[in-house]
């Protein structure tokens, strides 16, 4: 093939092998990232051209000298910016879990007050049951023992137990006199001229009454003196 010029010169360029030029940021081998800022590759030839810059002869590309501004702008900034909107993507996440968890733990508190408030009206109401169905016993025992039948004997011992064993439940008899008349827990079914009172106050019991607690089962039906 003829050609035209120095014959060394041609010799030359046609026995010179290709340059290939590896430009992948991160060492497929090692796995650590390349062309450090201010450094050259490892494997760039002697007096090549900086990073970034393109060689003698080779063409301007635009986009690879951008990137390495865009590079050089991100390695001079303390925290790359894809770092910190991650870490501020994280710091607003860990605060809306712990909002969420704080959220959850505050209801499952009111949660189990409530149902602890349920279970102790349930078993309020159940223990007030039963006390109310027993009363009607408690005035058959107060008949029997009014009249003489409760003075001693086995039957008079079952009697002293069951009052016994409803007092530990709390229930308490309303039936003293001398007291001043209260209509929460008096029932007046007749009054009569008192003397030397200057109150309503309850002369007799002819019902007791019976309360649990604060809660009043039954008022006392009482006969109520009254100032002349």
């Amino acid at each position: 093939m003829p050609h035209h010029g120095n014959e060394e010169e041609h010799n030359s360029s046609a026995n010179q092998e290709p340059v290939i030029r590896d430009n992948r940021k991160v060492d497929p081998v090692t796995g650590k990232a390349r062309h450090p800022e201010g450094e050259q590759p490892a494997d760039a030839p002697a007096g090549g051209s900086p990073v970034g810059e393109p060689l003698v002869g080779e063409p301007v590309d635009s986009d690879g000298d951008a990137l390495a501004q865009a590079e050089e702008i991100l390695n001079g900034i303390e925290v790359p910016a894809e770092e910190s909107v991650a870490q501020g993507a994280g710091h607003a996440e860990a605060a809306e879990l712990k909002n969420d968890l704080l959220r959850l733990q505050a209801e499952y508190v009111n949660y189990r007050k409530r149902v602890e408030r349920d279970r102790a009206v349930a078993g309020e109401m159940a223990v007030i049951g039963v006390l109310n169905s027993l009363l009607p016993v408690l005035d058959d025992v107060d008949a029997a023992r009014q009249h003489g039948d409760l003075t001693d004997g086995p039957f008079a011992a079952i009697a002293t137990k069951l009052e016994n064993a409803l007092k530990t439940y709390g229930l308490v008899r309303i039936d003293e006199t001398g007291v001043e008349f209260d209509p929460t827990i008096h029932e007046a079914l007749i009054q009569q001229p008192g003397e030397d009172i200057e109150v309503d106050t309850v002369s007799q019991v002819l019902r007791s009454g019976y309360r649990s607690g604060e809660r009043v089962l039954r008022a006392a039906q009482v006969i109520v003196a009254v100032p002349a």
